[in-house]
């Protein structure tokens, strides 16, 4: 998978949390991730399709990171995941995906977004319906850990 198109998704969540929650996150190692499960307690989920690229983003919070989230953006410390900690991640999914796509639109890949699905629980799954590789990449912050996936068909010039 190609750096410069997963990048700008790495950039828009650091930016995104960063501005919104105050809360900086560690970037580890990516892998190519070979089942569905996801690896946090809340996850949310888009698809974008354009003329040269089809494919769909995901992050996962584990529960600790999520409700931390919450309270630096809203001022609240939700006890576990909520209905609002899943409005709240969905929104997130949306703004990270909205900054990627605007990067990317400068570098000549369009694409329109769907709107996001947030799915949670321990050993939920996440389904990507693209036939690329997928990639995983932790990210690690004193209240937990977050997780972007990336997975799209080949690109096409």
């Amino acid at each position: 998978m190609d750096a410069a198109f997963v990048n700008p998704f790495l950039n828009a969540l650091q930016n995104v949390l960063s501005m919104m929650a105050q809360i900086e996150l560690k970037p580890g190692k990516p892998q190519i991730k070979k089942d569905e499960y996801a690896r946090g307690d809340v996850s949310g989920m888009i698809g974008m399709v354009g003329p040269q690229v089809k494919g769909s983003f995901s992050i996962s919070f584990e529960e600790n990171l999520a409700c931390e989230i919450m309270h630096k953006m809203l001022g609240e410390l939700p006890d576990s995941v909520d209905e609002e900690v899943c409005d709240m991640v969905g929104e997130i999914t949306n703004m990270v995906t909205g900054g990627a796509k605007k990067e990317l639109a400068e570098r000549g890949f369009e694409f329109d977004m769907a709107t996001p699905i947030v799915v949670s629980g321990r050993d939920h799954t996440i389904s990507h319906r693209s036939e690329g590789a997928k990639l995983i990449m932790p990210f690690n912050h004193v209240a937990g850990k977050a997780y972007i996936e990336i997975c799209f068909d080949k690109l096409r010039a």
